[in-house]
């Protein structure tokens, strides 16, 4: 699809995810990430398995320093600065992420930002861990720290408070040079930012050329769902079911007439490789039934589709899904013939 970097795991994690991690950067010309803590036996997993890059991170706010690292700032920085300088001696890529970024005192950050940009890290990487970010004090941090690095700078946010996509363009904005997702949003608690969304929000609220297959994205996030096991929500932004359905009347009736009526005009559901539906329920208006029915082969009258709707709405109110099966037994109810069996054969 046009994916820049896949972080393909945590080689140190065993000899499975080692292997996983190996066996995925040999298969693919896209650059391969591997995870490591700020450990040597770590950092020389990564370097082993012959990833691209080696994005090596350690705690920075003090609560993890001390209740999950039991270590010191100063431990905490002189091992960051070993890490960054093996990988760079390894010949790799170099990404460095001072987790918990957002939770961080400033001066503390600022030093250790200052202290991996000399040891040579390419990339730093500022994560929001906990997902406490807003989009303005996210961008404020990501200024922050641009203003004392001179590496790139990616950015990694979580949807705690349903901010994550939010944060990663608000990060983009600000200057951030990578962003990294997860299809369909997957990640610790509430998730990660959503590689569809931020990748739509790029290409066509903003302009931006991903360099992204889009209309592979549907395609991607149902491969994903079936091999995670972990379902997507219908109104799940650009992939959910619902994304580009319709059941309000006059939503309905105006996506009929033009499709940018009710929907945001710069996206369409081809551009995700997704279609289009107009859904009946209880909301339901006329122009969708009619719609329904000519699709199902029928060609109703004005007072047909009204009787019809009529039915759609009584049967949905009591929370009943409205199928094409439920619309036959409609139409038939009413006596709608199908458009082969009303038009008339003269000679």
């Amino acid at each position: 699809m046009g994916t820049h970097v896949i972080e393909a795991g945590f080689p140190a994690n065993g000899e499975a995810e080692f292997e996983a991690v190996r066996d995925i950067a040999e298969s693919t010309n896209t650059a391969v990430a591997g995870l490591a803590r700020v450990v040597d036996s770590d950092v020389e997993a990564a370097i082993d398995s012959g990833v691209d890059m080696v994005h090596v991170f350690a705690s920075t706010s003090d609560v993890q320093i001390e209740d999950s690292m039991h270590a010191t700032r100063e431990q905490v920085l002189e091992r960051s600065i070993s890490a960054v300088e093996r990988v760079a001696e390894a010949g790799a890529d170099v990404m460095f992420s001072p987790m918990d970024a957002t939770r961080t005192d400033h001066d503390y950050l600022a030093e250790v930002v200052e202290a991996v940009d000399e040891a040579g890290t390419d990339w730093i990487n500022i994560p929001d861990t906990t997902g406490v970010a807003s989009p303005s004090r996210y961008a404020e941090m990501v200024s922050f720290v641009d203003e004392r690095a001179d590496a790139r700078i990616d950015v990694h946010t979580h949807d705690d408070f349903g901010m994550a996509t939010a944060n990663a363009i608000a990060g983009i904005e600000a200057g951030a040079d990578q962003v990294q997702v997860s299809v369909n949003g997957i990640g610790e608690r509430a998730g990660n930012a959503a590689y569809e969304e931020v990748v739509m929000a790029a290409e066509t609220l903003y302009g931006a050329d991903t360099g992204i297959d889009t209309t592979q994205i549907s395609e991607l996030s149902a491969t994903i769902e079936a091999k995670s096991d972990v379902p997507v929500p219908v109104n799940k932004p650009i992939v959910g079911d619902n994304a580009f359905a319709h059941e309000s009347g006059i939503h309905a009736a105006g996506v009929i007439e033009n499709s940018d009526t009710f929907e945001p005009g710069v996206m369409t559901p081809e551009m995700v490789g997704a279609e289009r539906s107009l859904v009946l329920g209880k909301h339901t208006g006329t122009h969708a039934v009619r719609e329904h029915l000519e699709d199902a082969g029928y060609d109703p009258s004005k007072e047909e589709v009204r009787d019809v709707t009529r039915q759609v709405k009584d049967y949905a109110v009591e929370k009943r899904r409205v199928t094409a099966r439920d619309l036959h037994r409609f139409a038939a109810d009413v006596g709608v013939e199908k458009a082969s069996e009303s038009s008339e054969v003269r000679t």
